[in-house]
């Protein structure tokens, strides 16, 4: 076999396939539980959804391979703890690459997240320390017992004189950690049991407010009454949701072609058939195999259904192949339709746009205990083709269309319950006031449920975002004290406790997810529990190669250096008869791991580590932080720290396809920058020719790489965007008219005002021949030209910062660390220490969904 492995389809040098017994080393010997393998079946995993209690004993076949027990497939999403849903499905837009570009150039070759290594040790330690500090003196009397002497009273190895089961109540509750309590915002939500004071409501200009019957504002993160309950509404009154316009059949004329002859097909199939055709730009999805193989195959299904397809003459036609499917003529109309609606007048957009927005108007919002709330995504999805993220397995798959009959509506018991659509009835009425959804049902892809829920600026998304932050602040307490015990596990003599503090050194060091498990016909994305024997490749001394499709079906590839340690554990965990296949953490799983967590802290999960991490280690850049000068040079601090954040918690995405695009897109804009600059030098020149001998030929010259060829190219495109902005501004003028009442601009007066373009036109060939340019607008001075070049040198500065950002972070996600995971309130403290506004971090969308944060914190706030 030699000294090499193969992994992934590579061959790497110089790691064994068998490592063969692992000499001491001051190691513990370890021991499994196996001996215990009769001792009775393992309980059913429960579902994801179904909120197991992390207080039940643990089972005692836990030190078991993970092969020896069964497997159940998670789908049902809990639409209220799952943070890491994509932005998208929550009606939510990204910032623009502008809002959260960067720039720091690299030095070297080498990978910043090795430079960024001592940085994340000495913010660890810092964080270790402020735990200690934080906690009272009495805790370490009171700290829960280690993860391992719980093992202990459980697996049966090493037995205690009482176990925990049977300890009386009183001593029980001992046991239990002593949190401190965290500091939040304004005040902590009162606990269960607690009275609570009345919030505090606060009045925009109350007299004004008063007079108008304007709702006052209310601060919810200043209530103590809205804590951790589980009833999360009183009243609750709602519209119901909106279903997608039925299909409309394609003209007699427009066929899918089947080797060459059109054929008519049943709506339902004609829709389907609609599906891919109207879709044939994108070719990522189109060329795609598994996406064709998947589509065909439902396709086919249809057609089975309505009766196949037939020729001209009224013949049965037997679509067998796709390769034969013409799927041209389809595109061609739906393509059609798309440029007629682009090319509709402003004034028809505006009118078709607000016929809409008065039939949903309805739906947008709901009564939430009596207070006005806006719904996120009140919309039914349309049926269509399945996209995915990622390698996913079933993208292609037809996304069925959704009757009323799979709906059930969650709605306060004395509500109006919202009439279905006539013929229909709803599937079921609920009264779930545990719930903050307001509809649900099962898509038929990957039976996962869609909700309806408030949107991201509600009260209750807000709530849940605050009480996510305040988790992450409470762990940071306990840090110090989980590590301490993670790297003492790391020897321990039990597999399973080894396997635990290995998985939770993965997911702290470097930001693993946890991982859960998937039922054969999902995606097979894995997370930290989860990591195949082929997904880890080990390099001596001690470099770890993780490879393997992550969430969303996105390939994870990063090489890390590990504690010598752990180096040693996943060397034991792969060692043979373990092969390609086989689970590396075989006795572990993503509840036993949450389980585990919350000896340490209640509600401590896996997810909990990301946030904390993120947000601590901002917390700590921004305290040493001195940012200095105007606002873009402050904004690029701040994006220097959270793109430090980004990379350390392993925030990263796949090049988009059209980055090289946009980069050549910044690059012409930068030179079109300081080709205007170019022509104001000269024009100086024009008042004052002696201004060549004071300044120099050399501040008067073009720039080397613009050429003549350019010039000629760039004075073509300035003229057509001319040309471009008096047009829009004509037809916008004329709809104003039109909706004053007035008479609209003849076409006349649009080429009255296109008579500019062609001036400016003029002026560069006059420019071109004669090599002069002559001084602009009213009354021009060099005092001015110089001022306007000193204004252009900031813009040409300012966009290159851009630019280099934008290709510094191409493969770093920034958006994902500033919105999930990065406490916003941090953001709020560095707009408000540093005086740069907070419309340069968060757009609009995000300023409304972190209203609470921006409302809550002054400058000197601390995570």
């Amino acid at each position: 076999m030699g000294d090499a492995t193969e992994t992934n389809g590579h061959v790497d040098p110089g790691v064994s396939i068998r490592f063969g017994p692992v000499q001491n080393d001051g190691d513990v010997a370890m021991k499994d539980a196996d001996s215990q393998a009769d001792a009775g079946k393992r309980k059913s995993r429960s579902s994801v959804g179904q909120r197991k209690s992390y207080a039940e004993p643990e089972s005692s076949e836990e030190d078991q391979p993970l092969s020896k027990r069964r497997r159940t497939s998670v789908k049902h999403e809990d639409p209220e703890s799952d943070d890491d849903v994509p932005l998208a499905l929550n009606g939510r837009k990204l910032p623009k690459a502008s809002e959260t570009a960067i720039g720091e150039e690299s030095d070297s070759d080498v990978p910043i997240e090795r430079k960024l290594a001592s940085e994340k040790k000495r913010i660890q330690q810092k964080g270790e320390k402020a735990a200690q500090a934080s906690r009272k003196p009495a805790t370490p009397k009171t700290t829960p017992k280690t993860a391992a002497a719980i093992k202990k009273q459980t697996n049966g190895v090493k037995r205690e004189p009482a176990s925990e089961e049977k300890k009386p109540a009183a001593k029980k509750a001992a046991a239990k950690p002593v949190k401190p309590e965290p500091k939040s915002a304004q005040s902590t939500p009162a606990k269960k049991g607690t009275a609570a004071k009345p919030a505090k409501v606060v009045k925009k200009e109350e007299s004004e407010e008063a007079e108008e019957g304007e709702e006052e504002e209310y601060r919810w993160w200043e209530d103590p009454s809205k804590g951790d309950g589980t009833v999360k509404w009183t009243t609750l009154e709602h519209n119901g949701v909106v279903f997608p316009p039925p299909y409309e059949p394609l003209p007699k004329d427009v066929k899918l072609k089947y080797d060459g002859i059109p054929v008519t097909l049943h709506p339902d199939a004609e829709e389907v058939a609609g599906f891919f055709g109207t879709m044939l730009n994108s070719t990522q999805n189109v060329e795609n195999p598994t996406f064709q193989k998947n589509f065909f195959m439902d396709f086919k299904d249809i057609l089975k259904k309505t009766g196949g397809a037939k020729d001209p003459k009224g013949n049965k036609v037997d679509i067998k192949e796709f390769a034969k499917c013409d799927f041209q003529p389809i595109f061609a109309y739906y393509d059609a339709k798309r440029a007629e609606k682009k090319a509709l007048p402003p004034a028809e957009k505006k009118r078709l746009k607000a016929e809409k927005d008065v039939e949903e108007a309805p739906y947008m919002y709901c009564m939430w205990d009596g207070r006005k709330q806006k719904v996120g995504n009140f919309r039914v999805e349309p049926p269509s083709l399945f996209r995915g993220r990622g390698e996913h397995p079933k993208t292609g798959r037809v996304k069925s269309r959704v009757q009323p009959e799979q709906i059930t509506i969650n709605i306060g018991k004395n509500a109006p319950v919202p009439p279905p659509p006539e013929g229909h009835q709803w599937k079921e009425i609920k009264h779930d006031q545990e719930g903050t959804w307001l509809a649900m049902w099962q898509e038929n892809i990957n039976g996962n449920y869609k909700y309806v829920m408030l949107a991201a600026n509600s009260d209750v998304k807000g709530q849940s975002d605050f009480k996510k932050f305040e988790k992450a602040r409470e762990l940071k307490h306990h840090i110090d004290r989980i590590r301490k015990d993670y790297k003492k596990n790391l020897k321990h003599e039990l597999m399973v406790e080894r396997q635990k503090a290995t998985a939770v050194y993965l997911i702290d060091q470097f930001a693993l997810r946890a991982g859960n498990e998937k039922g054969e016909d999902e995606a097979e994305t894995v997370g930290c529990c989860s990591l195949k024997y082929e997904n880890v490749t080990l390099k001596p001394p001690n470099k770890v190669v993780f490879d393997f499709l992550g969430k969303d079906s996105i390939r994870f590839y990063d090489e890390v250096e590990v504690d010598p340690q752990v180096f040693k554990n996943l060397k034991i965990f792969k060692k043979a008869p373990k092969k390609e296949g086989d689970e590396i953490f075989d006795r572990l799983t993503t509840s036993a791991l949450n389980k585990h967590l919350s000896v340490y802290m209640q509600g401590l999960t896996a997810k909990v580590f990301r946030t904390y991490n993120a947000s601590h280690t901002m917390s700590t850049l921004l305290k040493d932080m001195k940012a200095t000068g105007n606002n873009a040079e402050k904004v690029k601090a701040y994006n220097d720290a959270n793109r430090k954040v980004a990379i350390l918690c392993n925030h990263k995405r796949t090049v988009g396809a059209n980055h090289a695009g946009q980069m050549e897109k910044m690059s012409e804009r930068i030179k079109g920058l300081r080709y205007q600059r170019w022509r104001l030098k000269q024009q100086m020149l024009d008042l004052e020719p002696h201004l060549k001998k004071k300044k120099g030929v050399k501040f008067f010259e073009m720039d080397e790489d613009i050429d003549k060829e350019w010039v000629k190219e760039h004075q073509a495109f300035l003229v057509e965007e001319q040309r471009q902005k008096i047009t829009k501004k004509f037809e916008k003028d004329n709809e104003k008219l039109a909706a004053d009442g007035e008479k609209e601009m003849k076409a006349s007066e649009l080429e009255n005002r296109l008579d500019a373009a062609k001036e400016l036109e003029k002026k560069f060939n006059k420019e071109n021949k004669t090599g002069k340019v002559e001084a602009e607008g009213k009354g021009p001075t060099v005092d001015k030209l110089e001022n306007a070049i000193q204004k252009l040198e900031q813009r040409i500065e300012n966009m290159e910062l851009q630019a280099q950002d934008k290709e510094d972070n191409k493969e770093v996600a920034l958006g994902t660390s500033k919105i999930n995971y990065i406490d916003p309130r941090l953001t709020v403290v560095f707009s408000k220490k540093f005086d740069v506004p907070i419309e340069k971090f968060f757009s609009k969308a995000l300023r409304e969904k972190f209203d609470w944060a921006i409302k809550s914190v002054e400058g000197d706030w601390e995570f």
